[in-house]
C-alpha cells in the first residue's frame, strides 16, 4: 500500500487519540472474557441441558444490555468528573474500562471506519474506474429498486396526528423519510453514473431537503418547545460529528461536503427564530414578524451585493474551498453558491410546518364530507397540481442549467408543493409508505458523506468525486453491487454508532457537564495536535544499512 500524501498535523492527532482507544477496548474485551471465565467453568460442570439454559439467559442478558447502552453508558459515564475519567482512562483502570467496554468499543469502530475511508479513497491499495452513464441501465436499476421496495416494504401506518389526533398521516415521519429516501437514492446515482441530463432534479431534491429542515425543526420547536442547550447540542453533533472526523482525516475543506453546511446554518436559523422570543410564538402576529424578519435577513445578505462577502469573510477558514480542479475562483465562492441556491425555502418549510394543523383540520373535515363533493375537491385539487407542475417543467425545469440556477431560489417551492399535493390527496395515500425507503431516509447524512470515499473516489485533498472505487475490475454491474452493499452497510453503522456517542456525551439535561465535555474535547483536541507539530518536525531520514 503506497500513500502519496503528506501527513497532515490531524492526521497525526487522530491516530495519537484513536491508537489508545482501541488498545484500552481491545484490553477491556480481555477483562471481560476474563471476569466471564470462571463462570464459564462452572457451568461445563453442568449437564447440557443446563448449559442450554444458562446459555439463553446469558444471551437474554446481552441483549437487555445492548438495549440500554445509550442510558446505562451515559450514566456510568457522568458518574464522576472529566478529569477523573481521563486519569481513569490513562492508567488504564481495569474498573473504567469494564464499565466503559461498549463505549469504547463504538468509538474505535468509528475509528476503523475513518481509517478504511482513507485506505480507500487516498491509497493506491484500491482501484478506481471511470464512471459510465447509460439511461436505460440507470432507469431500469431505479425502477427495479421500486419494485422491489413496494412487493417488500409496502406499510400501513396507524398513528395518531399530535394536533387533531386523529390517523390523518400528512406529512407525517414515514412519509418525510420515504421522501428523503427515494430522492436520496437519485441523488447518489446521479453522482456514481455522471446523469448530468437530471441536474435541475437534483436542485430540486436539494431544495426538498433544505425544506425539511425548515419544516422538521419548526415543527419540533414550536410543538415541543425545548430550546434547551442540550437539543440543539444534539441536533450539532448529529450534523457534523462524522463529517469533522472526514476533514481532519481526510484533510478536506468542510464546504466539499455542501450539504452539512447549509443545514447546520439553517438549522441555526430556524432555531434562532423561534427561540427568540419564544414565549410568545403561539401569537400570530409574532409569529408573522418573526417569518417576515427571515425573509429580510435572507435579501439583506443574499440579495444585496457586498454583504455576503463582508458577513462570511471572517469565517473562510471554516466555509472556505478550493477546488483542486477550478482553482482561480474565490475561496467562499462555493459558499456563496450553494447556501443562495436554497436560501428562502427553508422558510417556506416554516410556513408550511406553522399552517400543518390547519390543514390537517381541513383535510379531517373533507373526509368527513360526502362522497362526491369530497371526490371533486380532491379531484379540482390533482388536476391544479398537474397543470402547475407541467407550466414549471415546461418554463422551469427545461432550461440549461446555469440559466435554472438563476430561477431555483425562487421557484423550488412549487415542484415541492406540487408533489406534497400529489402525495397526500387521498388518505390511503397518506397511510401507505415504503419502508425500504423510509429506513434510506434515515441514513441520507452518512450515505451522502460516505460516498465520496467508499463508493467513489477522489484520490485527492478537497477534489469531487470522479471516479468510481473498483473491487471488481472489468466487471462494473458486479462492482456496483459489491461496493454499494458495503457502502450502505457501513453508513448504516454510522448513523448508529454516531447516536451512540451522542448518547455517551451530549447529556440531555445538564447543561455544566455539557460545557465540562465540550471544554475537556477541546483541551485534548489542542494537546493532540500541538503533539502532533512537535512529531512532524522531527527529521525522518531513511536508516542506512
Amino acid at each position: 500500500m503506497v500513500v502519496s500524501r503528506q501527513i497532515t498535523p490531524g492526521q497525526v492527532s487522530f491516530l495519537l487519540g484513536i491508537i489508545p482507544i482501541f488498545i484500552a477496548w481491545i484490553y477491556s474485551e480481555f477483562l471481560e472474557h476474563k471476569k466471564s471465565a470462571p463462570l464459564s467453568k462452572v457451568h461445563s460442570d453442568n449437564n447440557l441441558v443446563e448449559l442450554a439454559a444458562g446459555q439463553t439467559i446469558k444471551e437474554d442478558d446481552q441483549a437487555v444490555l445492548l438495549e440500554g447502552l445509550k442510558k446505562s453508558a451515559s450514566a456510568k459515564f457522568y458518574g464522576s468528573t472529566v478529569k477523573t475519567n481521563l486519569i481513569r482512562f490513562l492508567t488504564m483502570e481495569d474498573s473504567f474500562l469494564l464499565e466503559h467496554r461498549l463505549t469504547l468499543r463504538a468509538m474505535s469502530e468509528f475509528g476503523a471506519i475513518v481509517l478504511y475511508f482513507y485506505i480507500s479513497d487516498r491509497t493506491n491499495f484500491l482501484r478506481e474506474s471511470t464512471k459510465q452513464y447509460n439511461r436505460d441501465l440507470f432507469l431500469f436499476l431505479y425502477a427495479l429498486l421500486i419494485i422491489v421496495a413496494a412487493m417488500a416494504s409496502l406499510k400501513k401506518h396507524n398513528d395518531k396526528s399530535a394536533f387533531s389526533g386523529k390517523t390523518m398521516q400528512y406529512l407525517s415521519r414515514h412519509q418525510t423519510e420515504e421522501w428523503k429516501g427515494w430522492m436520496q437514492v437519485l441523488f447518489l446515482m446521479y453522482h456514481y453514473f455522471a446523469a448530468t441530463e437530471i441536474y435541475n432534479a437534483i436542485r430540486v431534491f436539494i431544495a426538498a431537503y433544505v425544506w425539511m429542515t425548515g419544516f422538521g425543526n419548526f415543527s419540533y420547536y414550536y410543538i415541543r418547545k425545548d430550546f434547551s442547550l442540550a437539543r440543539f447540542a444534539q441536533m450539532m453533533w448529529r450534523l457534523n460529528f462524522f463529517v469533522a472526523f472526514c476533514c481532519i482525516v481526510l484533510n478536506n475543506d468542510y464546504m466539499l461536503y455542501y450539504i452539512c453546511p447549509m443545514h447546520t446554518l439553517f438549522t441555526v436559523m430556524v432555531y434562532g427564530a423561534l427561540g427568540i422570543f419564544h414565549k410568545y410564538n403561539e401569537i400570530p402576529l409574532v409569529m408573522a414578524v418573526k417569518i417576515l424578519a427571515c425573509f429580510l435577513v435572507v435579501i439583506l445578505i443574499w440579495e444585496i451585493p457586498g454583504v455576503f462577502d463582508l458577513l462570511w469573510s471572517p469565517f473562510s477558514f471554516l466555509l472556505g474551498y478550493t477546488d483542486p480542479a477550478k482553482p482561480d475562483l474565490t475561496r467562499l465562492h462555493e459558499w456563496h453558491f450553494r447556501s443562495g441556491l436554497d436560501r428562502y425555502i427553508w422558510i417556506i418549510g416554516m410556513i408550511y410546518a406553522y399552517y400543518h394543523p390547519n390543514v390537517e383540520k381541513w383535510m379531517e373535515k373533507l373526509e368527513e364530507c360526502e362522497t362526491k363533493k369530497k371526490l371533486s375537491i380532491k379531484a379540482s385539487i390533482v388536476a391544479v397540481s398537474l397543470f402547475v407542475g407541467y407550466l414549471w417543467y415546461e418554463c422551469i425545469y427545461k432550461l440549461d442549467k446555469v440559466t435554472y440556477n438563476k430561477y431555483h431560489p425562487y421557484t423550488s417551492w412549487i415542484p415541492i408543493t406540487v408533489y406534497i399535493c400529489l402525495r397526500n390527496f387521498t388518505l390511503q395515500l397518506r397511510n401507505y409508505s415504503l419502508t425500504l425507503f423510509a429506513w434510506l431516509g434515515k441514513i441520507t447524512l452518512e450515505t451522502y458523506i460516505s460516498q465520496f470515499h467508499i463508493w467513489l473516489r477522489s484520490n485527492v485533498s478537497n477534489g469531487q468525486p470522479k471516479w468510481l472505487l473498483c473491487f471488481i475490475p472489468e466487471y462494473p454491474l458486479l462492482n456496483f453491487m459489491l461496493t454499494t452493499a458495503i457502502y450502505v452497510l457501513v453508513s448504516h453503522r454510522l448513523f448508529e454508532l454516531t447516536n451512540t456517542l451522542k448518547s455517551t456525551f451530549i447529556p440531555t439535561k445538564e447543561n455544566r457537564r455539557l460545557l465540562y465535555n465540550c471544554v475537556a474535547g477541546a483541551v485534548i483536541s489542542l494537546c493532540l495536535y500541538c503533539i502532533s507539530l512537535i512529531l512532524l518536525q522531527i527529521p525522518f531520514s531513511p536508516v542506512s544499512p
